[in-house]
């Protein structure tokens, strides 16, 4: 009897206890900032976007032939011409 009424409990309203209190538990750990300690760590060259050359030419040449122009990443408007 007693496991019936703990596998009912789970099914029900403590299954979306212990979800709730789950996504509460993961959605705090996004909130946190970069501690001062930890900024030489991010601040590392191998740690930019940019860092390697023949990735960045890749994704350069896919970005230009799906915009259909060249040139920089600066300015707004596409490769039809239009602004």
């Amino acid at each position: 009897m007693r496991d019936q009424v703990i596998a009912s409990a789970i099914h029900g309203t403590g299954a979306k206890v212990v979800a709730l209190l789950l996504l509460t538990c993961l959605s705090g750990c996004a909130g946190l900032g970069v501690e001062p300690w930890e900024r030489d760590q991010l601040a590392r060259k191998d740690m930019a976007l940019d860092n390697e050359k023949l990735d960045l030419a890749q994704d350069d040449h896919i970005y230009f032939s799906k915009e259909g122009s060249s040139g920089g990443r600066a300015f707004a408007g596409g490769g039809c011409g239009c602004n």
